[in-house]
């Protein structure tokens, strides 16, 4: 089982290999949670993940004769990336299998840090098959991204800054995938000041941390898809489930939209870039999942910031959703000159935002002589959403 001592070697190991990130307080999100929040900011670092911190510690710790092979990992993100920086930093040969689907944005970032990038299998079980296959026939070290006490080792180093930079805390907050984030940091966390609680957070569609410390063993839950799929693991580690299952003192469970809205969150109010993983410790608190953390002075582990521009637009829509400040609606408006007009005068003098209208004239279920206006509108929030669908309807249109 991964020890204190590995960790402390860890992190003389990787010394300035790896950014040593702020534990900002934030008054904004501490108001809001009512907490005092304290945001651990890992999007920092150079690949934009805590990963890199496991990856450098792996390399570092391995024997010269091994470096000399490569190294080789399955990794759809953060791993892959955080393998290739510190393998091309360290002059070690780094072969990475990542699925087909892999946005390109990530395959570009992987092979612009030097990696070797083999595209195979749909699905992340696939590519990792395909890299143990290719481990086997060339020799080379396979990197885990997470069930590997020097990876896990790594991202324990986050335990022992979070505790010097701020020894009065009474909780931390971790997002769980295989695990090795959560065991690292926890580990840290109890063998320095047992005091000190370390809570999971999962996506409700894989909770595969959560199912596992019920059952007592690692068991597989269905894949899914999840705005935080930095997380998205269906079975975790046998190593780190045994170190959860010691340090952990409870996992909860998130969903999407509140993901969304913490992603948001942290974009609109600390201008920071989280990717879902990293804002699920937010969302946790924010929809009260740990009502026993008021007033207590928590860290939340802004884990990562890979997020994609090309879905970005549509997590920040879902978020605005989720807020109230985003409403769709369809309006009935008489087919006569000036009717569209006067129904929106009545959003504007209501101080609604158009963001979006659709005009349909053709479709055959709405009675003769009326349109059909679909509205998108940006809202201060529900009460303001609600106020605009009243004045609507008593200016004479049919909604729904």
């Amino acid at each position: 089982m991964l020890t204190f001592a590995e960790i402390e070697a860890a992190r003389k190991r990787i010394g300035d290999a790896v950014y040593q990130t702020p534990c900002a307080f934030t008054k904004t999100l501490s108001d809001l949670t009512g907490t005092r929040l304290y945001l651990k900011l890992e999007n920092l670092q150079m690949t934009g993940s805590f990963k890199e911190r496991g990856a450098a510690n792996k390399l570092l710790s391995m024997p010269e004769d091994e470096r000399q092979r490569g190294v080789i990992a399955a990794s759809a993100g953060n791993h892959a990336q955080g393998v290739a920086y510190h393998a091309k930093r360290l002059g070690v040969r780094a072969v990475i299998v990542m699925p087909r689907a892999t946005p390109l944005v990530k395959v570009s970032a992987t092979r612009g840090f030097g990696a070797e990038v083999i595209l195979h299998g749909s699905n992340y079980d696939e590519a990792y098959a395909e890299a143990r296959r290719i481990e086997a026939v060339e020799a080379l070290t396979f990197i885990h991204p997470f069930d590997d006490d020097a990876v896990m080792a790594g991202q324990g180093t986050i335990g022992l800054e979070l505790v010097e930079q701020n020894p009065y805390l009474d909780a931390v907050i971790v997002a769980v995938g295989g695990g090795g984030l959560a065991a690292g940091v926890a580990t840290a966390i109890k063998e320095t000041n047992p005091r000190i609680k370390v809570y999971g957070v999962e996506p409700k569609v894989m909770p595969s941390m959560k199912m596992a410390l019920e059952a007592g063993a690692p068991v597989t839950v269905d894949a899914a898809k999840t705005i935080a799929d930095g997380v998205a693991v269906k079975t975790v580690g046998t190593r780190t489930f045994e170190v959860c299952q010691r340090y952990l003192d409870d996992v909860v469970l998130v969903d999407e939209e509140e993901i969304a809205e913490a992603i948001l969150l942290l974009l609109e109010r600390e201008k920071t870039v989280a990717e879902g993983a990293g804002a699920a410790p937010l969302a946790a608190l924010v929809h009260q999942r740990l009502p026993q953390l008021a007033g207590k002075k928590v860290a939340a582990i802004i884990c990562g910031g890979n997020i994609d521009v090309n879905v970005i637009s549509r997590i920040i829509d879902r978020g605005l959703v989720k807020s109230g400040r985003l409403m769709r609606m369809r309006v009935l408006v008489p087919d006569i000159p000036g009717s569209l007009g006067g129904m929106l005068s009545i959003v504007g003098a209501h101080g609604a935002n158009v963001l979006q209208i659709v005009h349909e004239r053709t479709a055959a279920r709405y009675e003769l002589g009326h349109v059909a206006v679909e509205l998108t509108l940006e809202t201060r929030g529900f009460e303001h959403a609600a106020e605009i669908e009243q004045a609507i309807a008593a200016g004479g249109f049919q909604t729904g």
